[in-house]
């Protein structure tokens, strides 16, 4: 698809260079129309957010609500269950070693090692639909909604619509943030609270953009923290310029009207998230992230911290992990310069290619064709150059970090689309041979990006996507649960098995579960767990085989293990 998207890129460039005026009458009854909506600002965001549900609720005949693969998604699930169940965290589990697993904490409490903000929308889904996807489904109306209403304050009304549309489009139906349980929708939302926020705060003095602003700092607090933070910096460097310009009637209104309700709300989130760490982990200063990286990961967040000694492992698959993935990439990211280097190139390719692609490149290029000669950065109006700088300190910290997947950006959402549409409005004005083929190739960038879309959808349709090993798991799961009683799954690893594909997650509730998933830990301590859930069926499955299936585990059965230390 990716080199499709070049390919229709190449075209429309050349169909506009030959035929600028094609399709125009089409082209502008569409934006007359389109324009009509965007004028009305509240309902221009309304219809963003309700687009973007509607899209997504209509392809679920093709994607379906998805099951879990990854590591990260069941430890936010965890987190789902729990605050639906209206607890923030659970009691510790006497059996507790058997359940150690990726990204979850046992002790001092049973908690997911992650900041609340992802699982709370989950169990919120969970609550008012059954399912922690409807959690998902809302956090990406409530993305595009919080994406249009920031780019209003930035650019006219019409541009911060068709940015909420191209959001939708790359992030709100078929992305892995709309089709998976690992965030990114949320954490966007935060970050677009704080930009639209921001542009409001400098246009009208009103407590409301400042709560706004404290909120979207909250959100980013308790999804991103360390990428959240960095993204706040040059918004307070801007807001700090911004009143030291003022004379001292202003500054005290200011004062008044937006610092004091920012600290009040920054306050109150902090007091909450000094609750919510005092519960889980017994210090009110003591996140649950901390805690789990003490217990397990021995790979600092940052790469110039030193890496700490390695952590006693109980379990195989948990040292093999550790020891076989996440060191080596840390030593391999940090062992020079140039893999460094290496490193921070990959990381901008693997954001351009998430967020923007060869459509978004375009306009990008004819922008910089438009720019008269002489052109500097002293041309550029004060809003721009804050979005480009801001998204360059941002951008910058990523290549700080240990480990990158794309949705640890998600924060710059708004900012990466903000600079989009500032270049498309550029690249406007841009002739050549005099006609405005700049407006042509400006249009042929939208059509690209439905018609990408469009062949997406087509293409999962015509094509589903290869089965992943870990809905093994999703299917062994939903024969337990069919069986009467309730069920204790033993799992029991290949000495070669995939650590990617963890097996053994568990609810809040464990013992209140129809089924529990534990470790093989070798005959003796095997029995132990087995004496504890006495009144459960007990099976034994072996992922490694082909397929997995259950098997009655026989007091013959139970043997010594390669799950155990």
């Amino acid at each position: 698809m990716f080199l499709i998207e070049w390919v229709l890129v190449l075209g429309v460039v050349v169909l506009a260079l030959i035929f600028p005026k094609a399709g125009a009458r089409w082209c502008e009854v569409l934006e007359r129309g389109f324009a009509r909506v965007a004028r009305k600002r509240h309902l221009a965001v309304l219809v963003a957010g309700l687009a973007a549900l509607l899209v997504r609720a209509a392809l679920l005949p093709i994607l379906p609500i998805p099951e879990p693969v990854e590591h990260d998604e069941f430890s936010y699930l965890l987190a789902a269950d729990t605050f639906a169940h209206g607890r923030l965290t659970n009691p510790p589990h006497p059996m507790w070693v058997h359940f150690e697993t990726f990204h979850v904490i046992q002790q001092p409490t049973y908690a997911s090692k992650y900041p609340p903000a992802q699982g709370l929308i989950l169990g919120f889904g969970q609550m008012i639909g059954g399912h922690p996807f409807w959690g998902v489904w809302l956090s990406v109306g409530l993305m595009c909604a919080a994406i249009c209403w920031a780019l209003q304050g930035w650019m006219p009304p019409g541009w911060a619509l068709l940015g909420a549309v191209f959001v939708m489009i790359r992030f709100g139906s078929i992305s892995y943030w709309a089709n998976s349980y690992w965030g990114g929708a949320v954490a966007a939302t935060g970050g677009a609270l704080v930009l639209g926020a921001l542009a409001r705060i400098k246009q009208s003095l009103r407590a409301r953009d400042a709560l706004l602003m404290g909120l979207g700092l909250g959100i980013l607090a308790n999804s991103r923290p360390y990428e959240g933070l960095v993204f706040s910096l040059p918004v307070a460097v801007a807001m700090l310029a911004w009143m030291v310009g003022k004379n001292r009637s202003e500054v005290s209104t200011a004062l008044r009207r937006v610092v004091m309700p920012l600290v009040a709300i920054l306050l109150f989130i902090g007091c909450l998230m000094a609750y919510y760490n005092w519960h889980v982990t017994g210090h009110p200063f003591t996140m649950p992230y901390q805690v789990y990286q003490d217990a397990y990961d021995p790979v600092p967040l940052l790469v110039w911290q030193s890496p700490r000694a390695l952590p006693v492992y109980r379990h195989k698959v948990i040292h093999d992990f550790y020891t076989g993935w996440v060191i080596p990439q840390f030593v391999a990211t940090t062992s020079s310069a140039g893999s460094f280097g290496f490193v921070v190139l990959a990381r901008l390719a693997l954001l351009w290619f998430s967020y923007l692609g060869p459509a978004f490149l375009l306009p990008f290029v004819v922008a910089a064709l438009a720019a008269p000669y002489g052109f500097t950065w002293q041309h550029f109006d004060p809003g721009t150059r804050f979005l480009f700088t801001a998204t360059c300190v941002s951008a910058a910290s990523l290549a700080l970090e240990t480990h990158f997947v794309s949705h640890y950006a998600a924060p710059m959402t708004c900012l990466f689309f903000a600079l989009v549409l500032l270049a498309m409005r550029y690249a406007l004005s841009w002739q050549w041979q005099g006609r405005q083929t700049g407006l042509a190739l400006m249009r042929a960038s939208v059509a690209i990006c439905l018609t990408v879309w469009l062949l997406r959808v087509a293409a999962i349709r015509l094509r589903p996507s290869p089965g992943n090993p870990m809905l093994d798991r999703a299917r062994i799961l939903s024969q337990a649960q069919s069986y009467p009683g309730r069920q204790l799954i033993i799992v029991r690893y290949s000495p070669t098995h995939n650590y990617h594909q963890e097996w053994v997650y568990n609810s809040a509730d464990i013992d209140g579960s129809k089924v529990v998933w534990a470790r093989d830990m070798g005959a003796a301590k095997n029995q132990e767990l087995i004496e504890y859930f006495k009144d459960r069926h007990v099976w034994l499955v072996e992922p490694d085989d082909t397929p997995p299936r259950l098997s009655p585990l026989s007091g013959a059965a139970r043997v010594a293990s390669h799950g155990a230390l």
